[in-house]
């Protein structure tokens, strides 16, 4: 898109309630950070606990979340769950969003 003129309206009516959701689920901290972890693969529970610093009951809330809003998906592996992200969708726009606000890093 290189102009404004460009965008157009009428396919982003059918879709903003659609749009809308998915920023919400990313406008939560720690939901963002876990949906960022699992950018490069599937990791359990105590992996994310780990990378994120945070408790093994918040990281399990924020995925049940998750999970209800189809962003996430988990596999049985023996006695761990492994989690990955299941919507196609969200990738891209977690890697923009790490291109805009992680530019240093």
């Amino acid at each position: 898109m290189s102009q404004a003129t460009d965008f157009q309206l009428d396919p982003m009516d059918a879709a903003a309630t659609e749009a809308a959701d998915l920023l919400k689920a990313l406008s939560n901290p720690g939901r963002l950070r876990i949906l960022c972890a699992l950018v490069p693969g599937e990791m359990s529970v105590g992996d994310l606990e780990t990378a994120l610093g945070a408790s093994q009951s918040y990281v399990s809330g924020q995925l049940l979340r998750l999970r209800n809003e189809g962003l996430v998906s988990c596999t049985r592996d023996g006695r761990s769950i492994r989690y990955q992200l299941a919507d196609p969708r969200v990738r891209p726009l977690l890697e923009r969003i790490y291109e805009i606000f992680c530019p240093a890093v």
